[in-house]
This record gives C-alpha cells, sequence and structure tokens, in this order.
C-alpha cells in the first residue's frame, strides 16, 4: 500500500507540512540506510509512495545537484554532505566531544565514536580514526541498527523497559549474521544487563570478524544523550580484553564529556 500523503511512513505531518519536501527528504535518508544508490522501484518502495511520485522525488534532486543518474540507478553527489555538516557545524556535541574521543583513540590505538538516537537507529556524529589498514566502516554519518550494535544497546537503555519493546517491534531486527539476537525478549533482558553495567558489548552481531563495545554518556542531569563505542577486529581483539581495558579507559573519557554538558 502506498502513501501519497507525504512524508515517511509512519510519520505524521502537520496541516501546513509541505508534502513534497517531506517526500524529498524521506528518499534522502534512504541513501546509506539502505544502499549507496536507489532505484525509482527501490525509492518508492523505501517511502512508500508511488513509483512515479518517487521518480519525480529523484528528478528533482538531480536537478538540484544533490543527486546523479546514471539512466538506471540514482547516487548522491558530494553536495550532500552540506546537509549534514549543517548538524556538525552548529551542534555543541561533536565539537565538544571531539579531544575526548582522540584522547581515548590515542590511549587505545583503536578508533573511537560517538553515536546519538536518531528515530530508532544509532547515529554516528563524530570520531577519532586510527590508522589502519582494515577499516570498520563506520563514520560519521553512519546508522545503525539499534537491536545488533553496541551504542544501540546503549541508548536502548536509556529508555524504559515498556519502551524498549515498543522500539524493537517497530523495528525489523535484521539477522545480520549467524551470532546476532532478534528476539525481543532476548534483547530487552540484553538492554537490561548494559544498562545495569553501564556497558554494551556487540560481539559479530552486527557484522562477522568485528566486535564492538559502547558507554553511555550522560549529561549533567543524569540523561542519556550519546554512546561512546569502539570497534575492532574480532580476531586481533577478544570480548575480554574490550571489557578490560577498552571499558575503563571509554567510561573515563564519557564521563569527562558529561561534565562539560
Amino acid at each position: 500500500m502506498t502513501d501519497d500523503g507525504g512524508g515517511a511512513p509512519g510519520r505524521s505531518r502537520s496541516p501546513e507540512g509541505m508534502a513534497g519536501l517531506a517526500k524529498g527528504l524521506a528518499v534522502i535518508e534512504l541513501f546509506g540506510s539502505t544502499s549507496s544508490r536507489l532505484s525509482v522501484a527501490s525509492a518508492a518502495e523505501g517511502i512508500g509512495v508511488a513509483r512515479a511520485t518517487a521518480r519525480r522525488c529523484l528528478l528533482t534532486l538531480v536537478e538540484l545537484g544533490y543527486v546523479e543518474h546514471d539512466g538506471r540507478y540514482f547516487r548522491p553527489t558530494p553536495r550532500m554532505l552540506r546537509l549534514g555538516s549543517t548538524y556538525l557545524d552548529t551542534s555543541t556535541l561533536p565539537g565538544l566531544a571531539q579531544q575526548r574521543l582522540t584522547d581515548a583513540r590515542d590511549e587505545l590505538g583503536e578508533s573511537v565514536s560517538l553515536a546519538v538516537w536518531e528515530d530508532g537507529w544509532s547515529v554516528f556524529v563524530a570520531r577519532a580514526e586510527a590508522s589502519r589498514i582494515v577499516k570498520t566502516g563506520v563514520r560519521v554519518g553512519a546508522r545503525l541498527p539499534v537491536h545488533c550494535s553496541a551504542t544501540g544497546r546503549v541508548l536502548l537503555g536509556a529508555l524504559d523497559d515498556d519502551r524498549v519493546l515498543e522500539v524493537l517491534g517497530a523495528a525489523e531486527r535484521e539477522c545480520r549474521t549467524p551470532h546476532t539476537l532478534t528476539d525481543p525478549g532476548a534483547l530487552l533482558a540484553v538492554v537490561r544487563e548494559a544498562r545495569q553495567e553501564g556497558l554494551a558489548i556487540s560481539d559479530e552481531e552486527l557484522e562477522l570478524g568485528m566486535r564492538a563495545i559502547a558507554v553511555p554518556v550522560s549529561d549533567g542531569a543524569g540523561r542519556v544523550v550519546a554512546a561512546m563505542s569502539v570497534s575492532a577486529s574480532s580476531a586481533r581483539v577478544s570480548a575480554e580484553r574490550m571489557r578490560r581495558e577498552f571499558g575503563p579507559v571509554l567510561r573515563r573519557e564519557a564521563g569527562r564529556l558529561g561534565r562539560t554538558l
């Protein structure tokens, strides 16, 4: 069933809202969350509109210079970076976090990232990259599913149990690897454990060969506003080492960041 009333599926729009703008922004959000390229059919399915509507949105983005078209697929252009940079340039959180991420990276020798909650996803807003040949694939602006990412589980831990189950029930809970937990009850237990311990580990649940650890960043009022994390090759770093060595460093730097918020 399509929804040509405007906007992304599941979101209400005020009477004064612009349907065309809402659809265009919904298409933009598909890039990266689903694929680096979109066809008319995949765009239509992704935002729940008719193909003709999706095609108009994509062609408008081409005209504006945000997307290019090779005759079959649409891909974002560098101009798209302007949209994401607005948040990074105006929000104080990424700027305040950068030194803390850098200090943790220098001590651990691993890339360190900061993620925030955004509409049921864990979104990376700052990162200190380590110099390694093999990269983890994490980048600023990347969105990870909350059910199988360490940062997502930390951010879920800021919610009460009923809200956690509501979020998990609405999510696709894709089985990314043979190790991915998808059962809501089992995931709630993991989130509760992360909430109690103040730490979450995703052990090859998001991607085979990769482990991640995350801790919460809380502001002066005690509210969890972000998650600080490290991802590393499972062949190089064990889960126990992450907990024993990485956890204290992340907690220290997350605490320092929290005291500035």
